[in-house]
């Protein structure tokens, strides 16, 4: 529950491309070519918005098939406001909507980035290492050479 004199406003949605991209960067997270945002932010699942005094601070996606898969995304607030439980509201917005609206035996996935990882586990996340799992990926159109020989085909 927040009291009156809180200063922070989460509201469900995503903010523009632009806004986007500045949260993410002054967070330290990647940054993204708007072309690709602005495909992505309109395929969001569920989304909220951080804002304190009408200006964006952080955010929080989930996306995905809306019935067997979903990752959470995104999650970033601003470093002259991290340290005050506003990554857990963001956190706790999200999965409140995955709880109300996700089917039973939906796979939710994240990756977690340094120290957020014990963030994360307050909201049920595990490991995957721990059931034999590994996460893996591959980011497009960043050329790698693959590791053994070359097979033609």
């Amino acid at each position: 529950m927040t009291s009156l004199n809180d200063p922070y406003e989460l509201s469900v949605g995503v903010p523009s491309v632009d806004v986007f991209r500045r949260l993410r960067t002054d967070a330290g997270l990647s940054d993204k070519a708007p072309e690709a945002v602005a495909l992505a932010l309109p395929n969001t699942w569920h989304g909220v918005v951080l804002q304190r005094e009408g200006n964006p601070i952080g955010m929080g996606r989930i996306i995905g098939d809306g019935g067997t898969a979903f990752q959470i995304v995104d999650i970033c607030v601003h470093p002259t406001h991290q340290g005050r439980g506003l990554g857990k509201r963001i956190m706790a917005a999200l999965t409140e909507e995955l709880e109300r609206r996700a089917p039973a035996g939906a796979y939710i996935s994240l990756i977690a980035d340094g120290p957020a990882r014990f963030l994360y586990e307050k909201f049920g996340f595990a490991d995957t290492a721990t059931h034999d799992s590994i996460g893996m990926y591959r980011v497009m159109g960043v050329s790698s050479e693959p590791s053994g020989p070359r097979v033609e085909r």
